[in-house]
């Protein structure tokens, strides 16, 4: 065993320069706990995925790629994206927290990662969409033209939340950075995706839209589903106090049951919540779905990263134990049902990632069951992607190394040089040769967070924003109970403590809305 290894099974967590002091965190988690062996195998699995990062960037620019291709896949895809940029500066830190890179080197890094950034074009201190990792200038889209004119350019709201909470975690890691990392974040007003309308009238006011076109005005759509992965720009705008708390109440549990074309009928209580700032009263209907008897809240298409991802740096599953906390062990847990018991597929795991093949595509995939589209927009079900075992392993740590190693057993050609590849179709066993900057992100946070303590998360609850939010995750209770048979525990309380218990909400009839 390498010295690295070691240090990462042994140390990974511990306390030492960067970790936020007072920054433990007691994460629910189902099932057992790693042994020392499967800590070793998950280091091994890190140190392989480090590596991408490190092929992955262009010394010209200090730009990440946004994939790399192999056996026919086409070999690099040589743009980026503001979540590309977010999941390196991620990669960075939980490569710190690993021992995989030492914490000198990993602050030199982000320094050179931050300044990359700051000669990028930027619109009021959002990231465009995609730029060109050679000349590191904005383009129209993936391998297209530079950019003339900015009227018109989308600016994502998940994207630049991504990208957000990537330079929240860097100036807590990284002390020396907090400034250029502050200067960088306080530049963006995320005000500008909130959709300010009548909430008496306008079923969607108070909802984040999805973007924001320059010059034009916000997207035509809002973002629905609280349990996707949007949340994430949701917890920044609030914890910037750019963002009203209004969002999160405003922002469905379930689509309303007048939606008749969702994929179930959701069931739960409306239950009446008072905002911790500005003390308005909000209406909620705490409604939820089910599969094989465990109960959850649905994302919009069933994928794991719409549930999962957000807990790789939102201590969701200490500070909302029985709110988004339970209901990301239970959603993993439905998810891992469904494609074993649902499809009979012997491996688990549908999340957008490359088509299976060299044709270089994308898709989503996800779990039909766990989402709220199946009547209108169903994604695919012909892929499992192996991150999303990873963005699992901290809330269900044996049942995702099991099927991370069952993905080896199973696809032998799923092996490559960095680690898993992108995707496979389980029915065929034909791979996705490509490893994609943000899944390799998600698997490198995922692994921190379930081996060194929290992992991100940490970084995220030491700061003013993290703790501006932990409010909204502590006070609400989703109507879902734990899954049957799952034993759940919480560092070294087991469920449920009543040291945890938010206080309790007042239950009452009618829908949603401000009060």
């Amino acid at each position: 065993m390498s010295p690295t290894i070691q240090a990462c099974a042994i140390s990974a967590g511990q306390p030492g320069p960067g970790i936020p002091a007072g920054a433990t965190l007691h994460p629910l988690t189902a099932g057992a706990r790693l042994t020392f062996r499967e800590r070793i195998t998950l280091c091994q699995i890190a140190a392989q995925t480090w590596m991408f990062f490190a092929a992955d960037v262009n010394p010209r620019t200090d730009l990440p790629l946004d994939n790399i291709g192999f056996n026919g896949a086409p070999a690099q895809g040589t743009y980026t994206s503001p979540t590309d940029i977010a999941m390196e500066l991620w990669s960075t830190v939980a490569a710190a927290n690993l021992h995989l890179v030492s914490y000198a080197v990993a602050e030199q890094m982000a320094r050179r990662q931050l300044a990359a950034i700051s000669r990028l074009e930027r619109w009021d201190g959002f990231l465009l969409s995609w730029y060109d990792t050679t000349t590191g200038r904005p383009i129209t889209g993936p391998g297209g033209a530079p950019l003339t004119n900015l009227k018109g350019q989308f600016i994502s709201t998940v994207d630049n939340g991504w990208y957000a909470s990537a330079l929240i975690v860097d100036r807590q890691a990284f002390p020396s950075l907090y400034r250029q990392a502050t200067s960088l974040l306080d530049a963006m007003q995320f005000h500008i995706f909130y959709d300010n309308g009548n909430q008496a009238t306008n079923i969607t006011a108070g909802q984040m839209y999805g973007g924001y076109y320059i010059g034009q005005g916000p997207a035509g759509f809002e973002y629905g589903n609280l349990n996707t992965d949007p949340r994430i720009a949701a917890y920044v705008g609030m914890g910037l106090g750019q963002l009203p708390g209004d969002v999160w109440w405003r922002t469905w549990r379930t689509l309303p049951a007048s939606f008749t074309w969702q994929t179930q009928v959701p069931v739960g209580p409306t239950v009446t919540y008072t905002d911790p700032y500005s003390h308005t009263s909000f209406r909620v209907v705490e409604g939820h779905y089910s599969y094989h008897g465990i109960t959850y809240v649905p994302s919009w298409g069933g994928s794991a990263f719409e549930a999962l991802m957000a807990p790789l740096v939102v201590p969701e599953t200490s500070w909302g134990k029985h709110g988004f906390g339970l209901n990301d062990v239970n959603y993993a847990e439905a998810s891992i049902a469904y494609a074993r018991q649902g499809l009979g597929y012997p491996v688990w795991g549908l999340s957008p990632a490359s088509v299976p093949g060299t044709s270089g595509g994308y898709q989503a995939y996800g779990a039909i069951p766990l989402s709220s589209n199946a009547g209108c927009c169903p994604y695919s079900q012909a892929a499992v992607a192996p991150y999303a075992s990873f963005v699992a392993l901290p809330v269900a740590p044996q049942q995702a190394l099991r099927n991370i190693e069952r993905l080896a057993r199973e696809y032998p050609a799923l092996v490559g040089p960095y680690g898993l590849y992108d995707s496979v179709n389980p029915r065929t066993g034909v791979v996705a040769p490509r490893y994609l900057a943000l899944d390799e992100g998600m698997i490198l946070a995922g692994i921190d967070d379930a081996l060194a303590g929290g992992g991100l998360q940490r970084y995220f609850a030491a700061d003013a924003v993290g703790q501006h939010v932990r409010p909204y995750l502590e006070m609400e209770r989703f109507s879902i109970s734990p899954a049957p048979g799952v034993e759940l525990s919480a560092g070294s309380h087991s469920w449920p403590s009543p040291e945890v218990r938010p206080a309790a909400s007042q239950p009452g009839p009618g829908s949603g809305g401000a009060t």
